[in-house]
């Protein structure tokens, strides 16, 4: 955890960003680089001599809603950058979850921690994740640096794919100065059909199905009666969603194929737009897990598999991405929890209750830390977040 009582730096420009970065490189210091500070929780951090909040960076350089690419400073809020594209009927398609109640914590998401942690939503089984719709930026390395990749387009093949590497290097890496990301048109409207009783192992089948087939699924999620209790379905047995998103003819073609072949696994409802939109809010901001004390795991899974995680570690799980990610409470033991989604070939995230991330161990451990010896050889920004130790 931060201390509270450090000093912040919030530079105005990029300029300052690498004059701040090359001084303290200089002086043998370091700086915790944040946003608004929303996931500042998820991470270890090594002592640190300042702040580095990017909050006075937040200028949209370009919107251009013909080419789809929107260009924004990294202190930018999420909310006001889907405003803005809602107005033109369109939408961050990775829907980047803000987990504020999630994790007990104020403020609204940046656009430069959203795509540093590479944060995608339900719909990510369809479109891709952040790091699939970060077309460039510019930033500044650990060395004090300024450098750029990527660009303003959608079909870009200049330079090196950094935005791959930089996604979900929390901060480790560089600072963003700015970022273009890709936008797509927003659906006409959505439904959500719900299977009701299945155990896990059947629910994976019917989200197999369906994502295997040519139904166009935007989302498929599962909750146990644990999770399904809560809001917003408050039901008394698991629950079974698959997403429709589209043109109304197009949605009701697809919902009407689905039932065809879904109806063997027994009752099928149906959610109004209205309703499957709150439903799938609810689903990316794992509301029905919020407020309880206990560990909170983010499991990365092959999706067909999934169910193996949670069932062997005791505790409460809830499934999105067609079961490729499983949320799960649970008081067992780091080592056990890690031990077991990675004999499933999967990575867990702990976002609350202890290190989140497991210890560098090796080749992949190795070239992690190559990487960050390339960028930040003097361990400037937000040293030691992602090495983690148990």
């Amino acid at each position: 955890m931060l201390d509270e009582a450090l000093k912040t730096l919030k530079p105005a420009s990029p300029d300052e960003v690498q004059e701040i970065v090359a001084e303290a490189g200089a002086a043998a210091r370091s700086v915790a680089v944040i946003g608004s500070g929303t996931k500042r929780s998820i991470g270890g951090m090594d002592r640190v001599d300042a702040l580095l909040s990017t909050a006075r960076l937040d200028r949209i350089v370009d919107y251009a809603p013909d080419e789809l690419t929107l260009t924004a400073q990294p202190g930018v809020q999420i909310a006001d950058l889907e405003r803005l594209v809602a107005g033109k009927g369109q939408m961050l398609a990775f829907e980047p979850p803000k987990w504020t109640r999630l994790l007990g914590v104020r403020g609204e998401p940046t656009l430069g921690g959203v795509l540093s942690a590479n944060l995608s939503g339900p719909r990510r089984i369809r479109v891709g994740a952040a790091r699939d719709h970060f077309l460039g930026f510019e930033a500044v390395s650990g060395r004090g640096e300024a450098f750029k990749a990527g660009g303003r387009v959608v079909k870009n093949v200049t330079g090196y794919d950094l935005m791959k590497l930089i996604a979900g290097s929390w901060g480790t890496l560089a600072v963003l100065t700015q970022a273009t990301i890709k936008v797509l048109p927003a659906p006409r409207t959505e439904t959500t059909l719900l299977l009701f009783g299945l155990p896990d192992v059947r629910a994976s089948e019917v989200m197999t199905t369906a994502l295997n087939g040519p139904y166009e699924v935007s989302g498929a999620a599962h909750l146990p009666s644990f999770a399904a209790r809560a809001r917003p379905l408050k039901a008394e047995m698991p629950v079974t969603a698959l997403r429709l998103e589209g043109f109304e003819a197009s949605v009701a073609a697809r919902a009407e194929a689905l039932y065809g072949v879904l109806r063997s696994f027994g009752r099928i409802d149906e959610l109004s737009a209205a309703h499957s939109g709150d439903f799938w809010a609810q689903i990316r901001e794992v509301e029905a897990f919020a407020g309880d004390p206990r560990p909170l795991w983010r499991l990365s899974l092959p999706p067909a598999s999934g169910w193996k995680g949670p069932h062997g570690l005791p505790g409460d799980a809830l499934y999105d991405w067609g079961g490729g990610q499983a949320w799960l409470l649970s008081d067992e033991p780091a080592t056990k929890v890690r031990g077991v989604v990675r004999g499933l070939g999967g990575h867990a995230l702990r976002l609350r209750g202890g290190e989140a991330f497991g210890p560098r161990t090796g080749a992949l451990g190795e070239l992690e830390a190559r990487v960050k010896a390339a960028f930040d050889p003097l361990g400037v920004l937000n040293p030691g977040r992602m090495e983690g130790g148990e």
